[in-house]
């Protein structure tokens, strides 16, 4: 069976925005999990997808000038995944959206989709977020892993990770890894 496995940045607070909206303290959003190899899938909440799909295209398209959201040209990692999210199939759990400019992009309305999704043969499947898709797969029991970036700053308000989570969940942490400027990646197993 495939592996759901969500990947998130987070302040030490938990906090995945400030109040402003977004998570103004991180600096690039490239894939910085070392998913990209093991997955050929991505699952993502409605409230996100439109702000992701017109991010990712702008910066395919538009590759060697600043983005018109954070002002700052594409790294390399935004690069690779801009080509990686275009080609690769997106899920969008939403009972609203029923459309996308990504031809590779389906609409889930339940959750008991993705669990069809994840027994369908391929590599495992990158829960990319936001915080309340995640919150409440993980409550579902079809989260199998967390992989945390976790920044070295107490955002204070803001909105968190775990906000919406209803129950108590065990978490088996499996790596730790020190990253540069202070980072922490932390990588669990959801039990």
């Amino acid at each position: 069976m495939r592996k759901l496995i969500a990947g998130m940045k987070t302040s030490l607070d938990g906090k995945v925005e400030g109040p402003e909206g977004y998570a103004d303290w991180v600096p690039a959003w490239s894939e910085d999990y070392d998913l990209t190899p093991q997955v050929d899938a991505v699952v993502i909440g409605g409230n996100m997808y439109p702000g992701y799909e017109q991010y990712w295209t702008t910066i395919k398209d538009q590759q060697d000038a600043p983005h018109p959201l954070t002002g700052r040209t594409p790294t390399p990692g935004e690069l690779e995944w801009s080509r990686f999210a275009a080609q690769t199939p997106h899920y969008v759990l939403s009972t609203t959206l029923t459309s996308a400019e990504w031809p590779q992009t389906r609409f889930l309305t339940k959750a008991e989709e993705i669990a069809a999704l994840k027994q369908q043969p391929g590599k495992d499947i990158y829960l990319m977020g936001g915080a309340r898709i995640t919150a409440s797969l993980i409550d579902a029991g079809l989260v199998d892993e967390l992989r945390l970036i976790v920044y070295p700053l107490i955002a204070g308000e803001g909105k968190p990770l775990f906000g919406t989570i209803e129950h108590r969940h065990a978490l088996d942490l499996q790596k730790v890894q020190q990253l540069p400027n202070g980072l922490l990646a932390l990588v669990y197993t959801v039990g």
